[in-house]
């Protein structure tokens, strides 16, 4: 039971943009929604005791938040211009190589010689993963191509956000559960900032609200199993999200792939997975 309670943050976090997608509105309703229905949980958790008002913790929390709302908010951009089957491999393959390269730099986690090795194999596996999810459809057009280039910018900086949303909790040594209720508020500015400036929709952001609760519920889960099933485990089952989110994006929202893109994408999804769990290896 634990270990299936284990996989639920990856079903959840993996739903995450197909109901964006699915509700519609558009990137800057979608992030405005979802980052206002994480704070609903939040605010529920607040509710329950389950929150800390230490400094430190309100102040990582606030800068994770805004930081997860910048990297959700790019992301959704790329989701926008190539689709969910093509973003979320190479998103969450960018963020494990991300994570991982500061962990091992400027945290110092890489302190064996086996490590080490480990960490360079899981690297090659994760761009090998990244090069054959981004493959050239046959039939697919020079517009195509640019619009995966801007889609790889747009997803660098997605990155960066998702990296500094994980590593500064980690820095600090903050309890994500504590933390929660003001990560949520810094979720909620961050999409406020980042749509301002854009025309939104009171209807699609209440939509929108859906995939923000769920993603919330996930990160619960995730909080539950790390102590029943350990860092490591939890760490590398939530990867799998990127099953969910790539088949998902094929078969419920029919986004249309040749012979040779899914042979790309199916190789490059086991690579990915494959790196998560003997990174996942090395946080134990």
């Amino acid at each position: 039971m634990d270990l299936l309670i284990a996989l639920l943050p990856a079903l959840f976090w993996g739903s995450v943009v197909l109901i964006n997608v699915l509700v519609g509105g558009g990137p800057y309703n979608q992030i405005r929604g979802t980052t206002l229905g994480a704070l609903i949980v939040g605010i529920v958790l607040l509710l329950t005791g389950h929150s800390s008002f230490e400094p430190k913790v309100i102040i990582v929390g606030l800068i994770s938040g805004a930081f997860w709302a910048l990297g959700q908010g790019y992301q959704l951009r790329s989701v926008d211009l190539i689709g969910v089957s093509k973003t979320m491999p190479i998103s969450t393959g960018m963020q494990l190589v991300g994570t991982t390269l500061f962990s091992a730099i400027f945290l110092g986690e890489w302190s064996t010689g086996t490590q080490v090795v480990l960490g360079l194999l899981a690297m090659i596996l994760l761009v090998g993963g990244i090069a054959l999810t981004s493959l050239k459809g046959k039939n697919e057009s020079s517009e195509g191509q640019s619009k995966l280039g801007k889609a790889i910018v747009i997803l660098l900086i997605s990155t960066v956000g998702y990296v500094v949303y994980v590593v500064v909790a980690q820095i600090f040594s903050v309890n994500g559960l504590d933390a929660l209720f003001f990560q949520s508020i810094g979720m909620a500015i961050g999409g406020f900032l980042l749509s301002a400036k854009h025309q939104t929709s009171t209807r699609y952001t209440l939509r929108n609200l859906l995939p923000g609760v769920i993603w919330a519920i996930g990160n619960l889960f995730l909080f539950y199993s790390q102590p029943k099933v350990g860092v490591a485990t939890s760490f590398s089952f939530s990867q799998l999200l990127v099953i969910v989110s790539t088949l998902g994006g094929i078969f419920i929202l029919k986004e249309r792939k040749d012979k040779r893109q899914m042979l790309g994408i199916t190789a490059g999804i086991v690579l990915i997975v494959v790196a998560a769990f003997i990174l996942g290896g090395l946080k134990a």
